[in-house]
């Protein structure tokens, strides 16, 4: 035989748990009932009962809220719960070894907060809940599905750390149903984005509590706690009953959301099958009985189970606590109130050593700081020890340098002694020299004059040469016209002056102007796309409206054609203020909706 846990989560390590625990309880079951093989052992030497093995593993778990919890198996497609009061092997349990069992919340409370008291209780109904809403077993609208995703990171990583829960720490994480995921054009990373915000807020909630604020979400979920068979009324038209904390509901096969008409259990008198067919009897007898069927006998059993003892534990919380839960409730009241001191403790602990460590690294700092200015004294040291080395080098550098300046001041006294002397030898071969000038200007002087007198001269026979050849043109013409007979034709030769014709020419040429321009310091016009982000109120405000603004915020992002059926009916409760609590209490109210579905 063998058990199995309700979930895969963490806390207790739930793989490794759920495996010890099949394997304690198996060992146990097998050592009580002393056989080797459950096929090969006698039913009369058995006689161990679904109690026993049911009270074993709350023992194991240290469970006292056992009236919440059941053991399921499944036989021939159908859930049936292990009878408390009937032996094991006498129940139509699979003949397969190793026979499994599932130990699951079989009710569940009305207030969460109210009812369970044991932190091992709350503990089991979180990783129930929490795996039927990512198994789609149970609708959760996407705004509070990120919601309940950050307190259920809450209560595994505890709190919030950017400096540990990095960028991607949840992408290993199943938080989220698909048909969440699929219904938005969102990444992975956005997705982390906003449930790391919400994450966040939730600073200084220990994993108690992170897990009751899921659970108290979650019971406002239309069908949070709700079991659904498939029936027919005596019409053949086909429903659906819901079993409940709250009673009974009626519901369309393709609405499992809003039921059609509610039958709170205090306003029932009586329910009862015979055969296939079951009975249900209002208080009010002026309302019609009304009966359906299931497809199974086992059926109307296990929904009589469910309503005997979901009445039983409705009629239980309008009661005075037993004293058991009395004594359970001031146990955890006390347990809360040690942890909540511990708390505290380990809340000035942790600022103790944070302060220490503070003041650590602040010791550290200045000591390394220290250590770099000891280090930068002594390379300034050294510095200094390397500079006056130098300076001493350079002053050895300019004695040298003052002696051979000395030297060569000496040599220069020396050489302007030379230079005076030279300088008054000088004076006297200046003085001879200008002497030599003023001869020679006066020589320069006479030669002008003489050339003056000698140009005059050339001037005066030049124009004697030009009276001398006058005489002579004058006395050969005048022989000529004595001895020449014929008459004289004189000639004329014309002579033809050329003109210029190269005129300046002026070529114009067109420069163009090139203009440089440079950018401006002008501002580049640029689109950003911003990935959305969440704005979320103060923890003061109202739930609801975060979970409106993350709604608004991520619509923009929503694939209509992606949208199911509960989604679809879900928005129209909500846009109508359709809640399930108000809901229930409607249809409850409508009994004309209720002589539709009832016997004619």
């Amino acid at each position: 035989m063998q058990l199995q846990d309700c979930s895969k989560d963490t806390v207790f390590e739930q793989d490794q748990f759920s495996l010890l625990l099949s394997c304690f309880c198996h060992q146990q079951f097998q050592q009580k009932m002393q056989f080797d093989s459950i096929k090969t052992c006698s039913k009369r030497t058995v006689k161990w009962k679904g109690k026993d093995l049911f009270d074993l593993v709350c023992r194991t778990l240290g469970l006292r809220e056992t009236w919440f919890f059941g053991l399921q198996y499944t036989i021939k497609d159908t859930v049936a719960w292990l009878k408390m009061d009937k032996k094991v092997l006498d129940h139509d349990v699979p003949t397969e070894e190793p026979v499994t069992f599932h130990f699951l919340a079989k009710f569940y409370p009305e207030n969460a907060e109210e009812e369970l008291v044991q932190e091992i209780t709350q503990h089991l109904f979180f990783l129930q809940v929490k795996k039927q809403i990512l198994d789609e077993k149970i609708y959760c609208p996407p705004e509070a599905s990120v919601l309940l995703a950050s307190y259920a990171v809450q209560a595994k990583y505890g709190d919030y750390d950017p400096n540990v829960h990095k960028r991607g720490f949840l992408a290993q994480e199943e938080l989220l149903p698909k048909r969440v995921i699929n219904l938005y054009q969102m990444t992975p990373e956005m997705w982390e984005e906003r449930i790391t915000a919400w994450y966040a807020e939730h600073r200084g909630r220990a994993r108690d509590e992170a897990e009751m604020e899921y659970l108290k979400i979650a019971q406002d979920l239309e069908m949070y706690g709700v079991n659904y068979f498939a029936i027919r009324n005596k019409k053949g038209t086909e429903l659906l009953l819901g079993v409940d904390a709250l009673g009974l509901h009626i519901y369309d096969p393709d609405n499992r959301l809003t039921p059609k008409i509610s039958f709170p259990w205090n306003e029932i008198r009586n329910i009862s099958y015979s055969d296939k067919e079951f009975t249900i009897k209002p208080l009010d007898k002026k309302i019609d009985v009304f009966k359906f069927n299931s497809s199974k006998l086992r059926v109307n059993k296990l929904i009589l189970q469910l309503c005997i003892g979901n009445h039983d534990l409705f009629m239980r919380r309008r009661k005075a606590d037993s004293l058991e839960v009395q004594q359970m409730k001031a146990q955890a009241r006390e347990e809360k109130a040690r942890k909540q001191m511990e708390r505290q403790r380990l809340a000035r602990e942790k600022k103790m050593r944070e302060e220490a460590e503070r003041t650590r690294d602040e010791l550290e700092r200045r000591l390394m700081q220290l250590k770099e200015e000891a280090t930068m004294a002594n390379e300034a040291l050294m510095r200094s020890e390397e500079t006056a080395d130098l300076l001493a080098e350079k002053a050895q550098i300019t004695e040298e340098e003052a002696k051979l300046l000395a030297q060569k001041a000496a040599e220069a006294e020396q050489e302007m002694q030379r230079i005076k002397a030279t300088a008054i030898r000088t004076e006297e071969e200046k003085r001879l020299m200008e002497q030599k000038v003023l001869e020679a200007e006066m020589l320069a002087l006479k030669m002008a004059e003489e050339s003056e007198r000698r140009a005059k001269e050339a001037d005066q026979l030049k124009q004697d040469l030009q009276e001398a050849r006058e005489s002579e043109r004058r006395a050969k013409q005048k022989l000529l016209e004595i001895t020449s007979k014929s008459s004289y034709t004189q000639s004329m030769n014309s002579s033809t002056t050329a003109l210029p014709t190269d005129l300046p020419s002026f070529n114009l040429i067109n420069e163009s102007l090139s203009f440089d321009f440079k950018d401006t310091d002008m501002k580049r016009l640029s689109m950003e796309i911003e990935k959305e982000k969440v704005e979320y109120m103060e923890k003061s405000k109202h739930l609801q409206e975060q979970l409106n603004e993350l709604k608004t915020e991520i619509e923009a992002l929503k694939l209509k054609e992606r949208e199911t059926a509960l989604d679809i009916l879900h928005n129209e409760n909500a846009s109508r203020g359709n809640s399930k609590h108000n809901t229930i209490k409607k249809v409850s109210e409508g009994s004309s909706l209720f002589e539709g579905l009832a016997e004619p």
